[in-house]
């Protein structure tokens, strides 16, 4: 790996580097590498984890039958073509541009990009985030704030949409048909 110094940018190939050096060690983190610096992402709290499996759930559900395209869970990492190596929550590729996973990173940005909101996140490197991937291409961002009961969609045509537990999530410009309740994503509580 390069030096320390703050003008140096690391790649993709040193973040590999030290993810072989992390698993060696039989240590397991997620890193993600913005602007040349490599970032450590801790766990999500379980309920942000929850939301982030449901709606990854319900957008499979839709898509596999129909073989829309891909979804991903936060572990799947995208090279972006700014060189950031990132992993949304939830991503969804349409199917014409991957037509085939490979045992790499997807290097593309994906069509959709989902952020939740943990208990540590602060919400406006969450946008920060979202915006760039609309930047960058990705055709719709949502950022799901469990603390407000809040889903915002983000597209780069129109001012954010705020929805919330009345409100019905859809994505037209992707997923044409395919609605999800906004309170279906809010874990249950048993009784």
């Amino acid at each position: 790996m390069k030096s320390g110094s703050p003008s140096t940018r690391l790649t993709v190939a040193d973040l590999e580097k030290l993810q072989g050096i992390l698993s060696e060690a039989h240590l397991d983190y997620q890193l993600e590498l913005v602007d040349g610096k490599i970032i450590v992402t801790g766990p999500s709290d379980i309920v942000s984890s929850e939301i982030g499996l449901e709606f990854g759930r319900l957008l499979l559900n839709w898509v596999e039958p129909r073989k829309l395209g891909r979804v991903f869970e936060s572990s799947g990492g995208f090279i972006l073509p700014n060189s950031n190596l990132t992993a949304p929550d939830v991503s969804f590729v349409v199917a014409d541009r991957l037509k085939q996973s490979k045992r790499y990173f997807a290097e593309l940005v994906p069509d959709l990009v989902v952020e939740i909101k943990s208990q540590s996140d602060r919400l406006q490197p969450l946008r920060e985030k979202i915006l760039s991937f609309i930047e960058l291409g990705a055709k719709v961002g949502i950022l799901i704030d469990p603390d407000k009961g809040t889903v915002t969609i983000y597209t780069p045509t129109a001012e954010p949409v705020v929805l919330r537990d009345g409100d019905m999530i859809s994505i037209p410009e992707l997923l044409p048909g395919w609605e999800v309740r906004v309170a279906e994503l809010w874990p249950i509580e048993f009784e």
